[in-house]
């Protein structure tokens, strides 16, 4: 299991700016649907803003304790 507030704070660790949204999607605390809003995204497409939050959530991917993710990205402009 992991916490809203630690999911969070790895996507802080690399988009110090991020607004983060997180929803627990199934109420077992490892299906998560998160909305990050940041300027780092300004000049990538939806793959690589896709990209850098599993960059971000490497570490919970891995051991697995997220098991399905849902991601909306965009900047602070709404792009």
């Amino acid at each position: 299991m992991i916490t809203n507030d630690a999911l969070t704070s790895y996507i802080r660790k690399t988009m110090s700016d991020a607004a983060v949204s997180v929803t627990d999607r199934t109420g077992t605390m490892d299906h998560f649907s998160i909305k990050v809003v940041s300027d780092h995204f300004k000049g990538k497409n939806l793959l690589d803003r896709h990209r850098m939050v599993y960059q971000a959530l490497d570490e919970p991917m891995k051991d697995g304790r997220i098991h399905a993710l849902e991601i909306k990205a965009e900047t602070a402009d709404g792009s």
